[in-house]
């Protein structure tokens, strides 16, 4: 049987969250996350208002403050957004019990059985849209397809408050067409390594064979020869606890100095903090990895007392951690960073008028 597969992904979750509380945010440039003035931290999500200035998750604070001088910066209220969440997630088990959630403001769906009988996807997608319009004033948009990696894609496509479905005879051909930057797991470095191979579209991916993608990309290369196919048997795992959240790259050219690596992490550091924050979790332990010239392996950890998810002490520890290596002899191709030893405890009205919807059959 086909799989019917939905990603709910909310619009500007925490923003949007303070807009519908707070009636005096409503139509302006809000920024959740960071400090006051630019002082510090990163930006978790910012309303559509501020997004025009082109803020985005996960930018140093500073940067958004000197983008749009007037913008509102709001401590998180986690507590509240966790809450919410719940809500959400109470109306999606109205339709199926097969739910995965990946953050506190998106999931996926595999409503291939519903609990209403209704059959089709893409009504049950419209519906879990309005009742979470209706009932919690916030604003949903969805990708529906026949696998997570397409509906993903899909629900990102007509943002804010978009529906857009992407049926089984066009997923090849829309892969084709879609750009390498977009694909799952291809950061800036590697989506540059392709367009300076020429490859600047899944079409272009799609010329090379699964041994070629492998010797160019390692084990991704795997992934990609699929994915690119349409091919995604990724089933929708309900209920899973989040063991690890972490980020990665791979450099162009090796890293040879303790300052390099350090400037190389830092930025890991917040692309970390925007994750585990939009996940609602706070971590005791941060762990560096390190992969060296020759391909081997090594990371080291450290664990704190109390948990915590700031961009400031993921840093601090990622300094503790380097100042008792001895890696700086080895030259070093990719680093990765990781927060674990999760709190259980822990972590995007507003809305704009109308409502977009993509259908490609």
């Amino acid at each position: 049987m086909q799989r019917k597969i939905i990603h709910i992904d909310m619009d500007a979750f925490y923003a949007s969250v303070e807009q519908r509380d707070f009636p005096g945010y409503r139509g302006k440039p809000i920024v959740v996350g960071g400090s006051p003035e630019g002082r510090g931290g990163v930006v978790a999500t910012a309303s559509y208002e501020a997004r025009k200035y082109g803020i985005r998750s996960a930018m140093p604070s500073k940067t958004a403050q000197r983008l749009c001088p007037d913008a509102l910066f709001i401590t998180p209220r986690f507590p509240v957004y966790k809450m919410v969440s719940q809500q959400i997630r109470a109306i999606f088990h109205r339709y199926t019990d097969q739910i995965e959630p990946l953050s506190l403001d998106e999931a996926f769906l595999d409503v291939t059985e519903d609990k209403m009988g209704i059959g089709s996807a893409l009504d049950i997608a419209r519906e879990i849209k309005q009742s979470i319009r209706e009932e919690l004033q916030l604003t949903a948009s969805a990708g529906v397809s026949v696998n997570k990696f397409v509906a993903k894609i899909a629900s990102d496509m007509e943002k804010p408050d978009g529906l857009t479905f992407i049926g089984p005879s066009k997923i090849e051909a829309f892969m084709e067409r879609l750009p390498v930057e977009k694909f799952f797991g291809v950061g800036k470095v590697t989506a540059g390594k392709m367009k300076s191979m020429g490859l600047h579209t899944g079409a272009d991916l799609k010329r090379l064979t699964e041994a070629e993608l492998v010797q160019h990309f390692g084990k991704p290369g795997k992934f990609y020869y699929q994915i690119v196919r349409g091919i995604d048997e990724r089933p929708v795992v309900p209920d899973r606890e989040t063991k690890s959240i972490s980020v990665e790259d791979t450099y162009q050219e090796d890293l040879t100095t303790k300052e390099a690596m350090l400037h190389e992490l830092e930025i890991l550091t917040g692309r970390l903090a925007e994750r585990v924050t939009r996940a609602g979790l706070k971590g005791r332990t941060v762990t560096v990895k390190f992969k060296f010239h020759d391909f081997t392996i090594n990371t080291r950890s450290h664990s704190l007392l109390t948990a915590f998810n700031d961009e400031v002490r993921i840093l601090d520890t990622i300094r503790m951690i380097l100042d008792k290596t001895d890696f700086f002899q080895k030259r070093v191709r990719l680093l990765g960073v990781g927060l674990s030893n999760f709190d259980v405890s822990g972590t995007d009205s507003g809305t704009p008028p109308g409502s977009n919807q993509l259908v490609l059959f």
